[in-house]
């Protein structure tokens, strides 16, 4: 008899942006002369950078060619883009990585997720909250939490981000093996600096912990103070594994490249206290359940870090931060409390009620759509976050409407 594997039943009932995407359905329905503005999900809204477009054409043209067909490409990533990542987005910032520590991927929610194969299901796990989704529940899946008591799983440590300790999570009071970061953070928008970094690098030094460092939104960081990179710290390179995406920063939500970091002195133990290597593990992972990302795709993402690319991406950040800025400035006036917005596409406001009441009354009586942030957590509660990513006619036409039905 077939089984299932029934950690999936421990899940809740659905993921958080397929309820949110059922509830507007259901919306758009009942009310299709409605016109619903989504500040919710971060997906973006402007075209891929010209340089990234051109590059993307000529890689297909050379496909349509014998002598410069591509087939399957090395797992890793094509070294043109590989070298320019490295050189680009760390050496520049004084970060010692090498290319070979680089993998390119279909997206580092992908990466994110599976990550957590390669580790022991023993381990004690701290995640902030509130906190990515994919980050808990691919770890429930897996096996290593008990059930989901009053929102929150058994056997998962939980880092409290709140407007008391200003949506930053603190130091775990106990010993965990595997720590989850995020900064600037998906959904607070806060921000971390190099000195509150360096707390959790030697954190997990002192504990033989590892932190995963999801990076996505290090491309909107403005205050020259703040990292861009956990490799900016000392002692990261023994304790740290980074994710980055090109979704975010150059327009590849549809069209899938990311990023992930694992430097060679990386290790863990195995059941004997044996030292092994986490790049060679990943590398192995990869290799046998991942065929690369595409010869286009990967073109597109190295013209990122042309010239042309570099001006169009600052152009195309400074955009959707510059709507973050219209937000946080109109729900500030309002006279609601908001973090992010700044170094960060997301705006977490402080509603000081129920956030899925919050949700369907700007959905009913605005037809806006945001996240509420009790689905990223427990701390959560009492939030929402609104994304920065859309047109700036629309957050305008937005904001007009939520500041009519508060």
């Amino acid at each position: 008899m077939i089984r299932i594997n029934e950690n999936y039943l421990k899940l809740k009932a659905s993921y958080l942006f397929a309820d949110i995407a059922r509830r507007v359905q259901a919306h758009q329905e009942a009310h299709p002369e409605t016109e619903i503005i989504k500040l919710g999900i971060g997906d973006v809204t402007e075209p891929l950078p010209v340089a990234c477009r051109e590059a993307f054409h000529k890689a297909v043209d050379d496909l349509g060619c014998r002598e410069s067909f591509h087939g399957y490409g090395p797992e890793q990533g094509y070294s043109f883009l590989r070298d320019a990542i490295a050189e680009n987005d760390f050496q520049s910032r004084g970060a010692d990585i090498t290319a070979d520590e680089i993998f390119v991927s279909d997206g580092s929610k992908c990466d994110s997720g599976n990550i957590q194969e390669i580790f022991a299901q023993d381990i004690t796990i701290a995640v902030p909250d509130p906190v990515y989704p994919v980050y808990v529940d691919t770890n429930v899946m897996a096996g290593r939490t008990g059930s989901c008591v009053d929102g929150r799983y058994e056997n998962l440590v939980y880092l409290e981000s709140t407007p008391q300790n200003d949506y930053l999570p603190g130091l775990p009071e106990q010993s965990v093996d595997l720590i989850y970061l995020c900064f600037p953070n998906n959904p607070t928008g806060a921000t971390a600096t190099a000195n509150q970094l360096q707390q959790w690098v030697d954190y997990a030094r002192g504990n033989k912990a590892i932190i995963l460092f999801d990076a996505a939104y290090e491309s909107f960081i403005r205050d020259d103070s703040l990292p861009h990179s956990i490799y900016e710290i000392e002692g990261a390179r023994e304790t740290a594994i980074e994710f980055r995406s090109f979704s975010k920063n150059a327009g590849f939500t549809g069209t899938r490249c990311a990023l992930t970091v694992v430097p060679k002195e990386l290790m863990a133990r195995d059941s004997n206290g044996v030292a092994q290597s986490v790049h060679a593990l990943w590398s192995r992972r990869q290799s046998t359940k991942f065929n690369g990302v595409s010869y286009p795709v990967q073109k597109a993402a190295a013209a990122v870090y042309s010239k042309a690319g570099r001006r169009e991406i600052a152009q195309l950040t400074d955009y959707y931060l510059g709507n973050a800025r219209i937000i946080r400035e109109k729900m500030t006036a309002r006279g609601l409390t908001c973090a992010g917005g700044e170094n960060s596409p997301y705006i977490w406001i402080n509603t000081g009620g129920d956030s899925w009441e919050f949700f369907d009354l700007l959905l009913n009586k605005a037809g806006v759509v945001c996240t509420p942030g009790v689905g990223f957590g427990n701390c959560g509660q009492g939030h929402i976050r609104l994304s920065a990513f859309n047109k700036r006619e629309s957050i305008a036409e937005a904001l007009e409407r939520i500041s009519s039905v508060l």
